[in-house]
């Protein structure tokens, strides 16, 4: 996976050519991801649906992270960031059913680590069921969601913990419930501003829905 080639581009955006991701993690060139945040309306009430990182994964395992996201290769344009959705959720979508939400600039330095993407995000509108996902075990090892309203009051401290309700898959392969209370650190530490930008588009957007 270290060896797959990706675009690189200048802080202007401008394509400069090709590296592997080693590389652009190494050296912190800006590079294409894909990232998609799925949401449901049920009851006149918003939740957003996250993730949770396998535990063998080298970043942040055991966290609730966006829905779905991932690298996109050289070859690839965001339309094909689809993929992921399919490979980590076993969720087929067509990429017209995506909401665009823009390109996000989205930096994080990490230990050995200087992640510079430009992430391809959009969002996802649709009433799932925890047995429609089937998930890739090998990066996603549990789906949850939470109350739009209350992923808001978590990052902008209004609440300190928010309600969780989803399912894990354990070592065993057993699906375990999740219904609790969790605090920010147990949702990968993107950054706040990441985040206040993230809440803005997708309030933006299900203002022009409602």
């Amino acid at each position: 996976m270290e060896d797959e080639l990706v675009r690189v581009f200048d802080t202007n955006r401008n394509p400069i050519g090709v590296a592997t991701r080693e590389e652009v993690h190494r050296q912190g060139l800006w590079h294409e991801s894909f990232h998609c945040w799925i949401v449901s309306r049920e009851e006149e009430i918003d939740y957003l649906y996250l993730q949770l990182r396998c535990n063998l994964k080298k970043d942040h395992p055991n966290l609730f992270d966006i829905t779905s996201a991932g690298h996109l290769l050289a070859h690839e344009t965001a339309a094909d960031g689809i993929r992921e959705i399919k490979e980590e959720l076993g969720i087929d979508i067509a990429f017209t059913e995506l909401i665009p939400l823009g390109i996000i600039n989205y930096c994080v330095n990490h230990e050995d680590l200087i992640d510079n993407e430009l992430a391809h995000t959009f969002l996802y509108k649709k009433n799932l069921a925890f047995d429609e996902f089937s998930l890739q075990k090998e990066e996603v090892s549990g789906i949850i969601k939470v109350k739009f309203s209350d992923f808001i009051d978590l990052w902008t401290g209004v609440k300190q913990e928010i309600n969780i309700k989803g399912f894990e898959i354990n070592n065993n392969g057993e699906k375990l419930v999740i219904d609790r209370l969790a605090d920010k650190n147990e949702f990968v530490p993107h950054g706040l501003s990441f985040y206040e930008t993230i809440i803005q588009l997708i309030k933006e957007k299900l203002n022009e829905c409602s």
